[in-house]
């Protein structure tokens, strides 16, 4: 019996046993496409979605066909879709009868299908055609779900636009799952294929958090009790807002995922931002409006201030490393600074929100399963007399708070909590309900008497509202792409400035205790408690992967593997770059030569979106007298590993003049004083912000060799001086110019320098025979970068 002729059959049954089926007039056929049907998302829910939406519509006018596709032949694959099928399941309001009755009909109208060829996709396309003909249908729509990687959808979107799209009339509505690109230029590139085959009306982005209950009911709460919130959703008294999604699961199994996107690519991003959205957007007049609603996000979206190196705190499961060595079959000297945890702090720009904090946290193998936006008031009654009565509704003094429990923790449920001090919520009757028998006795330091309680009368999958929703045309609850971008624009900034960062190993569940606790403090995020690690000669208390902090020579010293050192001074180099560029507008950057920094300028070239170049000036520590295209020339390799690859303006880039008048570093030709006289004229007080210096394996630092009295002790502030390598001559700041930085990074690489950094840390302080010795900044900060072959050998 062919497909449309079963619906016509299921419509013609008046009775079976005591139930009746309606249908009325077909208003048009719907073809459900499901691509990855055999795969754990739409066993897990897709299926048990889209039966949902065809026993809810089933009566409704439109008749419907389920075709699951992937790329396995029909003989494997269809016994792994149909084994999901068969346990799909009705909600408790459906009696038993119907539940079989509509069931049977669902799996009667769902076929497999292979779809790895455009052949395959042209097959589709005519059996559709010839079924709705053969019935006298025309077709409404058509919907392809793809629960596929992101790598496949543009040929999957290649071939449904050339092959299987719908006739003129009928709507198409092509659903994507996440992940939606890496970062902004991947997102934009992958927005840019799909919109070549499709409109922007026909993609639909899924982020299941929206089809969340409490998610889902934000937008509707604020509009429903704007009498109340309208005077207090604002600056003037909200105190801050927290977005949490907390995970007791750690990433094993995933470990592959989670390499390549972390916890902020793979929740904050997406989910907990759409509940930041949610609650801090204007809502628009027209709120049925999906149009307008996006439109709001948007503009939420565009108002969040750029974050800083500051807003973000990151973390590490202990046991992660270990997982990824393991399943990725890694070396057992591989390191990864993947965060699994992370609370990052969001300003947003705007007349309502200006100054209050928005903290988005989330982590994998924490203490406790749950998610919740919480919206916390100021306290700012001092309430003189002692309450006496249980009544908690007008006790001003109360802790006021309204709470969006997403699912789990203590209550278990989702609800909607509003402090009683506050007012009494209205939410949808027919679909909230007061809540009662809730088993936790408190939430958030507050008995639950405290607050209003409401919880759904029914609980519902967020994938089969949201699957409704696609089906009924519901934009608002999907992401555009000009929100997307947006998003994405807004997280890239942060990702390229801690991508490099080392994470905060953690234990893990409750063993964690305080260790990731984090405070607001002059507008960024700090973790509250110290987490010292000591190395040579100091007892290692922890973490070998983490980068340990401990002194050299009086001074601070971070180590870590090689990258990972090199990804932490990359990041210190951007703080300091920032932090010039705020306090003067611009930012004096001065580099050694040699090997060490290549990797550095690699680093800084690819991985800082960020970076302020156009505020920089980039200068040299010290050149050797060659030509500058010399494979021996410091700028040569500054050229080759940085310049080309980031845009600096011209007139900020001061190399040494080591060649004037077609002669190499004749003295006159007063190439050392002329190099001095730009620094004084650019560099204020000749002060640079930050030096990179290196080590020689004879204790120089610079082209400052030991015995070169005048560039450690004299008052020029560029000199020539001569090498016991060759090229032997050079050019050189001297040590008092370098002395006068706000701070000076030392950079030590390799089992190489072990022998002079152990000799140096033990040898007495003489820069004539020592030169690295004469390093010590008057007024700035020195800190040594030294990797753990260096240290350990």
């Amino acid at each position: 019996m062919p497909m449309m002729m079963q619906l016509r059959t299921l419509c013609g049954l008046l009775l079976v046993g005591t139930i009746a089926v309606l249908c009325k007039e077909n208003k048009g056929h719907v073809s459900v496409v499901l691509l990855g049907a055999t795969g754990d998302l739409a066993k897990k829910y897709l299926w048990q979605g889209l039966f949902q939406l065809y026993l809810n519509e089933v009566n409704r006018g439109h008749s419907f066909s389920f075709h699951g596709a992937a790329l396995t032949p029909p003989e494997q694959a269809e016994i792994v879709m149909f084994n999901a099928l068969k346990s799909l399941s009705c909600p408790g309001d459906v009696t038993p009868d119907r539940c079989a009755l509509v069931k049977d009909q669902f799996l009667k109208l769902t076929r497999y299908r292979q779809l790895k060829t455009a052949q395959n996709y042209t097959a589709l396309h005519q059996d559709i055609l010839s079924s709705l003909a053969e019935e006298s249908l025309h077709e409404a729509g058509r919907l392809f779900y793809l629960s596929v990687p992101p790598f496949a959808y543009a040929d999957i979107a290649r071939n449904i636009n050339a092959s299987c799209r719908p006739p003129p009339g009928a709507w198409l509505r092509v659903v994507l799952e996440k992940p939606f690109g890496h970062d902004y230029e991947s997102a934009k590139q992958l927005a840019g294929e799909l919109q070549t085959f499709f409109q922007e009306e026909e993609i639909y982005r899924v982020d299941h958090y929206l089809g969340k209950q409490t998610v889902e009911q934000i937008l509707p709460f604020r509009r429903r009790n704007q009498k109340h919130l309208g005077p207090i959703w604002n600056r003037q008294h909200v105190d801050r807002v927290e977005i949490v999604m907390k995970e007791m699961v750690d990433a094993k199994g995933r470990t592959s995922f989670y390499e390549e996107y972390g916890v902020i690519r793979d929740v904050i991003q997406n989910h907990l931002t759409e509940i930041l959205t949610a609650v801090a957007m204007e809502v628009p007049h027209n709120f049925s409006n999906s149009d307008d609603v996006l439109r709001a996000k948007l503009e939420l979206l565009d108002s969040l201030r750029d974050p800083e190196h500051s807003s973000a705190v990151i973390g590490q499961y202990q046991n992660y490393l270990p997982q990824v060595r393991e399943e990725l079959e890694k070396h057992p000297n591989y390191f990864t600074n993947t965060q699994t945890f992370a609370s990052v702090l969001v300003y947003i720009d705007n007349v309502r929100w200006e100054g209050v904090p928005f903290l988005l946290v989330s982590g994998k193998a924490l203490d406790e399963r749950t998610s919740y936006a919480r919206v916390v008031f100021k306290d700012n009654v001092f309430c003189l007399q002692k309450e006496q009565n249980e009544d908690t509704g007008t006790n001003p003094c109360k802790p006021r708070q309204i709470i969006f429990h997403i699912g789990h923790g203590a209550l278990g449920f989702p609800a909607v909590l509003v402090s009683r001090s506050l007012f009494r919520p209205s939410l949808i009757s027919s679909q909230w309900q007061a809540g009662s028998e809730i088993p936790a006795p408190s939430l958030f330091g507050q008995p639950l008497a405290d607050y209003y309680v409401y919880r759904p009368i029914e609980e519902r999958d967020a994938y089969s509202i949201l699957i409704s929703n696609i089906y009924r045309g519901k934009k608002e609850s999907f992401i555009t792409t000009k929100n997307l971008l947006a998003s994405w624009k807004f997280w890239t900034r942060l990702l390229e400035s801690i991508d490099g960062e080392s994470p905060r190993v953690y234990p893990g569940g409750s063993e964690t205790g305080h260790l990731l606790d984090f405070a607001i403090e002059h507008g960024g995020l700090h973790f509250v408690t110290d987490e010292h690690l000591e190395i040579m000669g100091m007892k290692d208390k922890s973490n070998t992967f983490a980068s340990a902090q401990s002194n050299f020579l009086g001074n601070t010293m971070v180590s870590n593997w090689a990258e990972q050192l090199i990804q932490k001074l990359a990041q210190d180099i951007q703080t300091e770059a920032d932090a010039a560029v705020k306090r003067s507008g611009v930012f004096h950057l001065a580099l050694s030569g040699g090997s060490s920094p290549i990797a550095l300028f690699e680093r800084l070239s690819v991985h800082h979106y960020g970076f302020p170049w156009k505020h920089t000036h980039l200068w040299m520590v010290d050149e050797r007298c060659v030509p500058f295209t010399d494979p021996d020339s410091n700028f040569g390799s500054l050229e080759r590993h940085l310049l080309r690859r980031v845009r600096i303006p011209y007139v900020n880039i001061h190399p040494m003049p080591v060649y004037r008048n077609q002669r190499l570093c004749a003295a006159e030709d007063m190439g050392s004083e002329t190099y001095a006289q730009e620094i004084s004229a650019l560099v204020s007080n000749s002060s640079f912000d930050l030096v990179l210096l290196g080590l020689g394996n004879d204790g120089h630092t610079a082209s400052i060799f030991p015995g070169s009295k005048d560039l450690i002790s004299g008052d020029k502030l560029v000199l020539l001086s001569e090498s016991p390598l060759k090229p032997t001559h050079r050019m050189s700041l001297s040590l008092p110019l370098i002395n006068k930085a706000r701070k000076v990074a030392v950079l030590i690489l390799g089992k190489g320098k072990n022998d002079i950094l152990t000799l140096i840390s033990r040898a007495e302080s003489n820069p004539n025979k020592w030169p690295i010795f004469g390093v010590n900044p008057t007024f700035g900060d020195l800190v040594w970068y030294v990797d753990y072959d260096a240290l350990f050998r």
